[in-house]
């Protein structure tokens, strides 16, 4: 009736049940498909995307990107082509597999038709592709911004080999990427690989410009719908989050509001500092440490405890 044996060679496997246990996960695991109108073996095989496959993914994607940072330790500059290039064409036929996956999944909830699948899924995993060249030029001045922005930084390999905030950033615009595309999955995959490696949790779908630098990282949430300009330097446990959340008349939270902050160019946000809600930082703003803001400020505010408690009209002194 079952392949589970009820002694291993030790001799201790009986003192487990494994045959009730795994009857007793069978039953909840049919429980749960029939509660969530899924039929069990409806679809034969892995039916969702892998983590690990993820995971795998992503560090090539990185060594491809920065192959003499990030890639094999034995890399020598004449082999750099031939390693990026067989590199990318494992990761982008394992992404591709990844993405059928997902395509699958969603015509499946959706009770659509597979259809052209496979051809949808190399239409993407081309344009993930030739978006590679902009996308590490885009980092490059993300490396730059840590560079120059901190002044314990020796050089731009240390902030690359070293900097949570850079290996955030660098899962961030690869999950964006896909995201924008269709494949909000595989982004949210990648970016909570990111987030667990780093203490950094940022939305595949939150919109972030140029020369972005995160500072120290720990404890940073950036929403969905959050809108960041070029030039942003934040620090440690700064989130940028909702408000609050609508519901509906069923009681149900609705899905797809604008709902975080939109933060204009050349703003630093210092630890510890909350901002809720869609407001907006203006350009060249300067917010404090701990500060907790649901209202939008001006720009070339510089906004500290201080001044929110000494409620100055414009809550700012420029």
């Amino acid at each position: 009736m079952s392949d589970i044996p009820e002694a291993s060679a030790e001799g201790r496997s009986s003192h487990w049940q494994l045959q009730q246990i795994v009857s007793q996960l069978r039953q909840a695991r049919n429980d749960w498909r029939a509660s969530n109108g899924r039929v069990s073996g409806e679809h034969g095989g892995r039916e969702l995307p892998s983590r690990a496959a993820m995971r795998d993914i992503l560090e090539a994607l990185c060594g491809a990107l920065f192959p003499m940072r990030l890639g094999p330790v034995d890399l020598r500059e004449e082999s750099e082509d031939f390693y990026v290039g067989h590199t990318l064409d494992v990761a982008l036929n394992a992404l591709l597999a990844q993405t059928r996956l997902e395509l699958r999944y969603v015509a499946h909830q959706r009770g659509e038709e597979v259809g052209n699948l496979n051809e949808r899924a190399v239409e993407l995993i081309q344009g993930f592709a030739s978006a590679l060249p902009a996308m590490r030029a885009l980092l490059d001045t993300d490396v730059l911004a840590a560079y120059h922005g901190d002044p314990a930084a020796r050089s731009v390999d240390e902030v690359l080999l070293c900097y949570p905030g850079i290996l955030a950033v660098i899962h961030h615009r690869i999950a964006h990427h896909l995201y924008r595309a269709g494949l909000p999955l595989l982004a949210r995959i990648s970016s909570e690989i990111a987030h667990s490696a780093t203490g950094i949790d940022i939305h595949p779908g939150a919109q972030i410009g140029r020369s972005f630098f995160i500072d120290h990282g720990t404890g940073v949430v950036i929403g969905e719908t959050a809108i960041i300009g070029e030039r942003v330097r934040i620090y440690q446990a700064v989130t940028l989050g909702a408000k609050r959340f609508p519901a509906d008349e069923d009681g149900q939270l609705q899905k797809g509001h604008a709902r975080h902050p939109i933060v204009e160019g050349d703003v630093v946000i210092y630890a510890g500092a909350t901002i809720l809600g869609r407001i907006t930082i203006g350009k060249g703003s300067t917010i404090g440490g701990n500060v907790w803001l649901t209202r939008s400020v001006p720009a070339g505010c510089n906004l500290t405890q201080a001044n929110l408690l000494q409620q100055q009209d414009d809550g700012c002194q420029k």
